[in-house]
Formats: structure tokens, sequence, C-alpha cells
């Protein structure tokens, strides 16, 4: 069975007493919307990576980012990155998988994109909507998440993991909107600031301003997976784009 344990990342007390008796720690953790949250993420993770040593933890297995290792990468990738470095801080070892946007429903860069095609007819986008990416559907993440589990082969191993089709923004923005069938025009204007776009988002997608913010930041960065290594290790048939974005669609769209 499940048991439900509640504990605070920011209290290494009751992490170390809710992961006692865990071989794997699963560290799906941010603080997007808090002004702050390179060092919130800092410091949480630490926590979890002291309580996990304390606690006899064999493994923690941590959801990054594809793109935090290139050198212009947006603060909310380099906090990505940070994060996998510092759960690594305490000995445990850690499996990091990199993904790009995250096709599924509660994905806030997804309900991002599906808010702006079910709402807006025409949209002025900034430069970031000609960026490549390569998106995974959700189940494909969930597989892989629970491919590496106690798998010793990827223990302090980072792995990137993807989709089978890489496209622009602007493709999805499209694809998404023939799904719902519908056709919107798309401006590119090179004016609009990460500031703007977020507070424009704000108004048009579910996602909060300063939740939408560092995700936009980091839209102008290229998220392609630069190997595939976890394809031979963990081999799983990859969901085409089109097929996960019609089952992520809310049964009302």
């Amino acid at each position: 069975g499940v048991r439900w344990i509640t504990a605070d990342v920011g209290d290494e007390g009751s992490l170390t007493a809710a992961l006692t008796g865990a071989d794997v720690v699963y560290y799906l953790v941010h603080s997007l919307g808090s002004r702050d949250f390179e060092e919130q993420d800092r410091r949480a993770a630490a926590t979890v990576a002291q309580a996990a040593r304390s606690a006899g933890v064999r493994q923690i297995v941590y959801l990054g980012g594809l793109g935090a290792d290139d050198p212009d990468a947006s603060p909310h990738l380099k906090s990505r990155r940070e994060t996998g470095e510092t759960l690594a801080s305490a000995g445990v070892p850690v499996t990091t998988l990199r993904a790009a946007m995250i096709v599924g429903r509660g994905s806030a860069a997804f309900e991002t994109i599906l808010g702006l095609v079910k709402r807006l007819p025409v949209m002025i986008t900034p430069s970031w909507v000609s960026t490549p990416t390569q998106p995974i559907a959700l189940d494909d993440v969930a597989r892989y998440l629970a491919g590496v589990c106690g798998n010793e082969a990827t223990f302090a191993e980072g792995f990137d993991v993807g989709g089978p089709e890489v496209m622009t923004y602007r493709q999805m923005i499209e694809r998404i909107a023939r799904l719902l069938g519908r056709k919107p025009m798309i401006v590119e204007v090179a004016v609009l600031t990460p500031y703007l776009s977020s507070l424009w988002l704000n108004l048009v997608t579910p996602v909060n301003a300063s939740v939408a913010r560092p995700l936009v930041e980091g839209l102008r960065n290229p998220t392609i997976a630069r190997e595939e290594r976890i394809r031979t290790l963990i081999p799983i048939e990859l969901t085409p784009f089109d097929e996960a974005a019609r089952q992520a669609l809310p049964a009302s769209a």
C-alpha cells in the first residue's frame, strides 16, 4: 500500500524521520513563484541531501531541465542545475533526468501554451517562439523515473530525456491549435521583455505571473537532448507530440 507522510523540505529533522527506511527519494520540488526562488531551491536541496544521508537513503532521483548547462542559461535553468549539484553534496548518489517541456496536465509550461491557444485568436509573441525544443510526454517521463529507481547503472549520472520530435514553440502552438480546431494568427515582435510577457501570460493563461516570468526567461534557451544514453538503459516507445497533447487536453476542450 501507499503511506502518506508529511515533511518540510526546510526542516531536516522532519525530513530525516520521513525518509528513514526509504531506499530511493524522488526530488520533484521547485520554488518558482518566490522572488528568491534560487536561494530557496538551494536551501531545500541542501536540507534534503543531508536528511537523505542521515536516513541511509541509497539514491536520490531528480527531475531537472534541459538547457541548464548553457553558459547563457536563464536564472530558472541555472537554478535547476545548481539544485542537482546541491542534492549530490552530501554523498548520496543522485540520478538526474533533464527534460524540456513536459506535455501533460499540471505542467505549467504546457498549460501556458494551451491557455494561449484557447484564448487568443491573435498572438503578439516575443522571439522565443522560434526557439527549438524537444517536448516529452508526461507518461514517458514517468516511465523513465520508474526505470531509474534502484538502477545502479544510473547512480551518480545525468541523462537527457526528450520526446521523439524537435520543434519550435511556434510549431507547438500551431499543432495544439490544430488539435483544438483553431488557427491563431501569430505575430512575432522583438520588444516584448520577459517581464511584460509574464504579465501578458498572467492575463490569458492560468499561470501566475511570478511563475510565468522565470519560465518565459528560460524559453530563450534551446532545450534539446544532446545525448540519448537513457534510451539504451531504459528502452521505451516514445509518445508522439500530437498524441501526448491530445491526451493532455481537458475533456471540455
